[in-house]
């Protein structure tokens, strides 16, 4: 995984933006867990080739203001979240209501509706808070 000890220098994928993602912003997405950056080097931390993992995109303004603090876990689903959040990552618990009902259910451990749709998210490190 990508850290602060590896040479970003001479790397050059052929695509600026992607090069210039990867020097300004991929260790910052790292800490917040919204990707994480895997890559090979020569042997000499040198960069050769990377690429990122993050588990779902959802646009900032589609998020409630207040997300809540801690919530009970659902058990064996939020831990398998966090047991994933190592390889692939992820700022937010993504839960698509299976129907009118089940938002409040979600709400009840901590989860937040979009406004307008059955989608409700709470972020991981809430997830982990709560299940320490």
């Amino acid at each position: 995984m990508l850290s602060e000890a590896h040479e970003l220098g001479e790397f050059d994928s052929g695509r600026p933006e992607l090069d210039e993602w990867l020097v300004k912003h991929a260790l910052g997405a790292g800490a917040r867990r919204t990707a994480r950056t895997f890559i090979w080097h020569r042997g000499d931390r040198v960069v050769v080739a990377c690429y990122s993992l993050s588990a779902h995109l959802l646009q900032r303004e589609e998020l409630p203001r207040a997300l809540g603090h801690g919530a009970p876990p659902l058990a064996d689903a939020l831990e398998r979240v966090l047991a994933a959040t190592g390889t692939v990552a992820a700022r937010f618990v993504v839960v698509d209501a299976i129907d009118e009902n089940a938002p409040r259910f979600y709400e009840h451990h901590g989860f937040r509706q979009i406004p307008g749709t059955r989608r409700l998210v709470q972020k991981v490190s809430d997830v982990a808070a709560a299940l320490g």
